[in-house]
């Protein structure tokens, strides 16, 4: 699967609904046949607890910190080793805590930037899409996920975050000036504005059009009601009851 697309879901505010798409895209994709990647590139994990493997990620044995710091040592690596298969179809590279250590180590590393890229390469000839979903930050590791990406996807909720995107925007253009020539936005997901029919939702979805529509691709959102299942992730499934909805929202990407 050579013609494999690595997305990352970026927005450097949290709480914006970065780990809800990559789950739900993931799922959707993989509903479609295809062959999907999910990568936890968050020390806070919540991507691998939110598809139910762990509730304490800090006892996993090799995670994507162990693999990405063999890389840094020179190591030979195995990325298969750390991969888990998910009922829903999807595979997981997981993340905890020590990779906020990673950071700082990836520092004084020799090809820092590309390091996660290495990872990556190592093992997207097994699929058709890797979604990275990383931390809300412009530090090391955010730029080795745009490093490693074909295109980036940033979900965010309301115009407040919207405001916010200059300074991601200005990363991504860096790193794709001096690391990553081919990397594009694919565009703005609006997140937690549903249903859009409400006009609260039209005009938060409108506003963020006004300001970045011209520039970016601002994604349609489907008119479907939308219904939190809660507790849900603790059993690793679904984060949202309507499949519908989710299956629209990724054939719009």
């Amino acid at each position: 699967m050579s013609n494999c697309k690595v997305i990352a879901l970026t927005n450097q505010k949290d709480g914006v609904g970065k780990t809800t798409t990559a789950v739900n895209l993931g799922v959707s994709l993989a509903q479609q046949g295809k062959k999907v990647l999910l990568i936890d590139a968050d020390a806070q994990a919540n991507l691998t607890m939110s598809l139910g493997f762990y509730n304490r990620p800090d006892d996993l044995p090799v995670t994507l910190s162990t693999i990405m710091q063999d890389i840094i040592d020179d190591k030979s690596v195995d990325v298969s080793q750390s991969i888990l298969h998910h009922g829903e179809g999807v595979d997981l590279l997981p993340s905890n805590i020590e990779l906020s250590g990673l950071e700082v180590r990836l520092i004084n590393a020799i090809s820092r930037e590309s390091v996660l890229k290495t990872c990556v390469n190592e093992v997207k000839k097994n699929y058709d899409y890797c979604l990275i979903d990383y931390m809300p930050s412009l530090g090391m590791l955010t730029i080795n996920a745009l490093a490693a990406a074909d295109s980036v996807v940033i979900p965010t909720p309301h115009y407040l975050s919207a405001k916010g995107l200059e300074l991601l925007l200005r990363s991504v253009s860096k790193v794709k000036r001096q690391i990553n020539p081919p990397l594009r936005i694919d565009g703005i997901l609006m997140t937690m504005v549903m249903p859009p029919r409400t006009n609260i939702a039209k005009e938060i979805t409108a506003t963020v059009r006004s300001a970045y529509g011209q520039r970016i691709k601002v994604f349609d959102t489907p008119d479907t009601p939308f219904h939190p299942c809660g507790g849900s992730h603790r059993r690793g499934k679904e984060h949202f009851c309507l499949r519908q909805r989710r299956r629209q929202g990724s054939r719009s990407l």
